[in-house]
């Protein structure tokens, strides 16, 4: 054993404590009260997780990681290729528009080595936005751009600009359009308490036979050496009034990492998110020692408490719109929970460094 002086002895331990504290936490912490459903897991070389429609967005993310990249770039490369496919309406290129029939995207990225954020709201007719988002954070001093300037940023950097309504979405806000009726976003007088919610935007939707999501990939992931990336992009919640932004592009809400501890996003209802810094509280409950889905569970059961909109709410005093939490802790856990099972229930997707597959979440809520 080489000898170590006194100074160099308690540097050496003071360095290690963050690690050790982290896992004995993790250790000693009961399993989460009320898990229901779904499965957790661990790995120890690099990790990736995402949301359900995010496999192929983990298995390029795990391509690239083994090929030494930075996890931030591996991570927005991956979600790229969803925001470049058409027959995905939730992300990107054809995604559902806004109530006038415009595309506006929402995205935030995150890099632990640096603490550094970078995100875009409500930008147009750029089909990427989570790579803008990545120039924003290594290129600019700000956190986030929106509307025209953020469109503007991406034009300066020789993005192309397009229009992101394909002929198929463009045939769905037009039915939407065409049977519009007092369930949209807007609140009329005498329902400016109580409020009316984005699940009647669904309910005519589903009436109509049409699409209705709230439209998000998040996607993060761990190296070899425990740096952490992680990414969040959407379309935002279909038919949205215009300038809406949700919580994928609020850095703490729809996503947040730090590098010592881990990173979590969300999708579902993007308002609930904002309103519970959900990321933040995710990441801070790993910090504390809760696993990754006990983590997600207590930000879920958090939101259920402050949750008291009766048009929210189902008969059983529930909510009645969903929000899906993933979360991956620095030593390669992983997990994920939705607020309800609603059906067949929410999946995420994973790289473990074995095999890219979907998993179903735990959920709260039947």
């Amino acid at each position: 054993m080489n000898h170590l002086d006194r100074r160099s002895f308690i540097t050496t331990a003071a360095a290690s404590l963050p690690a050790l504290s982290l896992a004995a936490a993790a250790k000693a912490r009961p399993a989460a009260r009320g898990m229901r459903g779904g499965a957790a897991g661990a790995a120890a070389g690099p990790v990736c997780i995402s949301s359900g429609n995010g496999l192929p967005a983990v298995t390029k993310a795990m391509e690239l990681l083994r090929q030494g990249s930075d996890p931030l770039d591996a991570v927005v490369e991956g979600v790229t290729i969803v925001e470049d496919d058409p027959s995905d309406n939730s992300v990107g290129f054809g995604g559902l528009p806004n109530e006038d029939g415009v595309v506006q995207l929402d995205s935030s990225v995150m890099h632990g080595p640096t603490h550094k954020a970078g995100a875009v709201g409500a930008i147009e007719n750029i089909k990427n936005p989570a790579r803008v988002a990545l120039l924003v954070c290594r290129r600019t001093d700000h956190v986030i751009i929106v509307g025209e300037g953020a469109k503007r940023f991406a034009l300066a950097h020789g993005f192309k600009e397009e229009n992101l309504l394909t002929e198929e979405s463009r045939r769905i806000w037009l039915r939407w359009k065409e049977n519009l009726n007092p369930n949209d976003d807007w609140l009329d007088d005498d329902q400016r308490i109580g409020g009316r919610s984005d699940r009647r935007l669904q309910s005519m939707a589903e009436q109509l036979g049409l699409p209705f999501h709230y439209g998000t990939i998040h996607c993060s992931a761990v190296d070899a050496n425990g740096d952490i990336g992680s990414v969040t992009t959407t379309s935002g919640l279909s038919y949205k009034i215009p300038g809406r932004i949700g919580d994928s592009p609020i850095i703490g809400a729809g996503n947040f990492c730090d590098n010592a501890v881990g990173a979590a996003g969300a999708t579902g209802r993007g308002e609930a998110v904002i309103q519970s810094c959900g990321a933040f509280q995710a990441v801070q409950h790993m910090a504390a020692g809760d696993d990754p889905t006990a983590a997600c569970l207590k930000v879920l059961r958090w939101i259920a408490d402050h949750t008291r909109r009766r048009d929210l709410l189902n008969d059983r005093g529930e909510p009645n719109f969903n929000v899906v939490m993933y979360a991956l802790r620095k030593d390669g856990m992983y997990g994920s929970a939705c607020l309800r099972k609603m059906g067949r229930g929410a999946a995420f997707s994973v790289h473990d460094g074995t095999e890219a597959r979907r998993m179903e979440c735990t959920y709260l809520h039947e």
